[in-house]
């Protein structure tokens, strides 16, 4: 694959999420306007990833063999998609957990002001389940 069929591919993927999302934040607030521009994204999304699928699995041959010949192996593949999912999973995880102790940390510090300290030690710790992730990940990319 090209480096222009990528570009036009990974632009394509950005636009699909920020175009209908972002008409539907502009304007108004309604339950029909969020089903269609949810519906627009579904729609492009998997639109471009069957043309990205088209496009990774309809190359040359010889391109597999030059690969598989250049010493890229299965395990190294798998390492990197090992590198990809702790990252991603550990960052979707630590913004759950940011996201419930932070409102609850704002709400009891509007409470009583004196519980500030104790709450930014619970934000900080759901923060660190991302950076643990992270640094797990760089230590399956130094074993590749």
């Amino acid at each position: 694959m090209s480096l222009a069929t990528k570009l036009i591919l990974i632009a394509a993927l950005v636009l699909s999420i920020i175009i209908p999302f972002g008409y539907y934040l502009l304007g108004e607030k309604s339950r029909g306007r969020y089903k269609k521009s949810l519906g627009v994204n579904v729609f492009f999304f998997f639109g471009a990833f069957v043309l990205g699928s088209i496009m990774m699995f309809g190359g040359d041959v010889q391109a597999a063999g030059a690969a598989a010949s250049s010493g890229a192996s299965m395990a190294t593949g798998m390492g990197y998609l090992a590198a990809a999912l702790v990252t991603g999973l550990s960052c979707i995880g630590g913004g759950i957990a940011v996201a419930s102790a932070a409102s609850a940390a704002l709400g009891a510090i509007s409470e009583d002001s004196s519980v500030l300290g104790k709450s930014l030690i619970f934000v900080g710790l759901a923060e660190g389940v991302c950076l643990y992730g992270l640094i797990i990940s760089f230590m399956i990319l130094g074993q590749l």
